[in-house]
């Protein structure tokens, strides 16, 4: 009997062994590895987020959630939900320059932009968990009288932004101008439906007087281009009597223009000797003035002769004795 207590008691110790080495093995425990502790605190909600909850670093997993807590200040009205990280400074090599060292300084890891955002595991589970990153940009909100561990400014996710966008999408006002919006569609549906039989008939007629407009402004252009082709005929057959014209009457106008031509030549013969006599030195005017000084002094011979006769008719048969 003892012997068999003995055995079951082996047994069952030895299970308990096993069920300690698999949790070790396989539940990815670091019973001997140092921890460190660090706390997370939110001011909203931490759904889906539990013990035990995954804590990554740009999807490598650092830590475990270890604690969930509610505090609520009196004072301020406020509730904040600190929780507090077990993290693994293990997995993480901090590189100085040529040396690499083991230790994690999370306060010189918060100044240069450590935070922590909740997100979504699975959208199936609805579980969450706890991710780190570097965000120098979002500010560091920290809230010292929550927890005495060092603390990891909150940012919000990306999947917390969108549902704070959507919440913040006036969506009553939207719907309420979807409503009216709708409404007018169907008052103006309504009112087509009366209206566009009137309107089609409307169209019809207009179409049909359009129609016919067609066909009479065709008929027109017709009776247009037949008479547009017969005045082109007949300026046609102008220009050809007016061809044939000039043809004809080319000899007699070159005839003209050579009797022009020597009409011309002849008027400016006349003038060249009209200037000569014109003219102070010219010999024809000379000629002429010494032709006119004869004539003036057979002219006074002339007179003085008759003035003889006058006073003695008898010259005219004697004449002038020297």
């Amino acid at each position: 009997m003892a012997d068999r207590q003995t055995a079951i008691g082996a047994f069952v110790l030895g299970g308990i062994v096993l069920g300690l080495g698999a949790i070790v093995l396989f539940g990815n425990l670091r019973l001997w590895s140092p921890v460190a502790r660090a706390a997370v605190v939110f001011e909203g909600s931490v759904s889906g987020l539990s013990v035990g909850a995954p804590v990554t670093f740009r999807g490598v997993r650092v830590g475990a959630v270890s604690g969930i807590v509610i505090q609520y200040d009196a004072k301020t009205q406020t509730v904040l939900i600190p929780v507090t990280l077990q993290l693994e400074p293990g997995r993480v090599r901090v590189s100085d320059e040529t040396v690499i060292q083991a230790k994690v300084d999370l306060p010189n890891l918060v100044a240069r932009g450590l935070r922590a955002e909740l997100n979504t595991q699975s959208f199936v589970t609805g579980q969450s968990v706890i991710n780190l990153d570097f965000n120098p940009a979002s500010p560091a909100v920290l809230h010292p009288h929550a927890t005495s561990l060092v603390e990891i400014p909150t940012q919000q996710s990306t999947i917390q932004r969108v549902a704070q966008q959507l919440s913040d999408l006036p969506l009553r006002e939207l719907a309420e101008t979807a409503l009216t919006t709708l409404e007018s569609i169907r008052k103006l549906s309504d009112r087509l439906d009366g209206n566009l039989p009137p309107l089609i008939a409307s169209l019809k007629t207009t179409s049909d007087s359009a129609g016919h407009m067609t066909d009479a402004a065709t008929q027109a252009i017709a009776g247009v281009q037949a008479r547009l082709d017969t005045t082109l005929d007949r300026i046609a057959q102008l220009a050809a009597s007016a061809d044939k014209q000039l043809a004809d009457r080319g000899g007699d106008l070159r005839i003209l223009l050579t009797s022009t031509t020597q009409t011309v030549v002849q008027a400016r013969d006349a003038l060249r000797e009209v200037k000569s006599f014109t003219s102070d030195r010219g010999t024809a005017r000379i000629n002429l003035e010494a032709a006119l000084r004869d004539l003036a002094a057979t002219a006074a011979s002339l007179r003085g002769f008759a003035s003889d006769v006058e006073r003695n008719p008898q010259l005219l048969l004697t004449g002038r004795r020297p």
